[in-house]
């Protein structure tokens, strides 16, 4: 497998710049300040941007903190799941067209403390500040353009997934955090007071429209959610489980690399912790499915949606009883053109690997029907 040249200077990609003060400190102590002598500079450059950034979080906590706490979601959210590198990104895209949903942004998950007093000064800076293409895939990257809330809750709370990729000598808790329901009460109250807070801001920034929300992490978490909004509709994508680790190796490869701030882990530990993430996942997910009621879940495959994207979300809107506009049904169109250059990677695999994919996620293999 290719080697990724690393730049330890490089700190466009580091999630941590957006975290308050409180939550680094909770961080490094949570990680017993351990912190590689390589990647001080990244470290720093998130203190500094922390410290920049904290006036902006006590404007915002002021003067908005209090009437946040009043808001009410009245439409639950349409949620997009399932494992990373499934499809869940360009599904997402697809669906944000539709102007009747209000969508998380990479200004509102990266920045999530001050989107709502700050947004005029600080989104030129961020989009000034980011890449304009995903570093895995190419994908395009942008303040406005949707992104997963995953990255904002690791930014409040220290316990969140994304924490995991910035200190992966402790990326098992991190992933055994994903399964709430299995964790402390005190941890389960935090999040989800933590993550209702976020969700009724962007509620209140969007002027109450029902929100559009992607987060594989949320694929092992249907029970606490079905809980906190009881009439939320999900959107499964799956993909062949050979693809999803190749895939995802590469994209780990990849992202370690650029948002860590502790040595990423060798080849063997990070195929290990991948086999390790997939099946926690939907180990839960297939069990936690059937506690919702199936007219609020549909089921599709990335190898339907990618070969034509308009059919499967018209299915999509007819299962949820969903109106899709003329003008929605323009713009898919119009996006799926502008797509079509994009190209798959291609990629070879050890039968020894395939092997342990097969022995590991057997159970996958039959659930979603894919061949081994």
């Amino acid at each position: 497998m290719a080697q990724i040249k690393e730049n330890v200077f490089d700190i466009m990609y580091e999630p941590l710049a957006g975290s308050s003060l409180t939550n680094l400190f909770r961080l490094t102590s949570q990680n017993y300040f351990r912190i590689s002598p390589r990647y001080i500079p990244r470290f720093t450059y998130a203190v500094l941007m922390s410290s920049i950034l904290s006036p902006f979080r006590l404007k915002e906590r002021l003067l908005e903190h209090k009437h946040i706490r009043s808001i009410t979601i009245d439409q639950d959210p349409l949620f997009i799941i399932g494992h990373w590198r499934s499809g869940t990104t360009y599904l997402h895209n697809v669906l944000s067209l539709d102007d009747s949903f209000g969508c998380c942004s990479t200004f509102h998950a990266t920045l999530p403390h001050v989107f709502l007093q700050s947004e005029k000064l600080l989104k030129p800076l961020l989009s000034a500040s980011i890449p304009s293409k995903r570093p895995m895939d190419d994908a395009a990257m942008g303040p406005d353009l949707p992104q997963e809330e995953e990255y904002a809750i690791a930014n409040i709370i220290p316990d969140g997934y994304y924490n995991g990729w910035c200190f992966p000598y402790k990326m098992d808790h991190y992933m055994d955090h994903v399964i709430i329901d299995t964790l402390s009460e005190v941890f389960q109250k935090e999040w989800i007071e933590t993550y209702e807070f976020f969700l009724k801001k962007l509620t209140y920034y969007h002027k109450g429209k029902q929100l559009l929300l992607k987060n594989p992490a949320h694929t092992a978490r249907l029970t606490v959610l079905k809980k906190m909004f009881p009439s939320a509709k999900y959107i499964h994508i799956h993909r062949n489980p050979y693809e999803v680790f190749y895939s995802m190796e590469k994209f780990m490869r990849i992202i370690l690399p650029k948002y860590c701030v502790q040595r990423p882990p060798s080849q063997q530990k990070m195929n290990k912790l991948i086999l390790k993430m997939y099946k926690q996942l939907y180990q839960t997910y297939l069990q936690q499915k059937t506690g919702l009621d199936k007219k609020d879940i549909i089921d599709i495959s990335y190898e339907h949606f990618i070969k034509d994207p308009l059919k499967e979300t018209q299915q999509i809107y007819e299962y949820f009883d969903f109106t899709m506009s003329l003008e929605m049904k323009n713009k898919l169109k119009n996006y799926i053109v502008s797509q079509r250059e994009f190209k798959r990677t291609t990629y070879t695999m050890s039968e020894s690997l395939k092997d342990e994919i097969k022995k590991q996620w057997s159970f996958a293999f039959d659930a979603f029907q894919y061949s081994r």
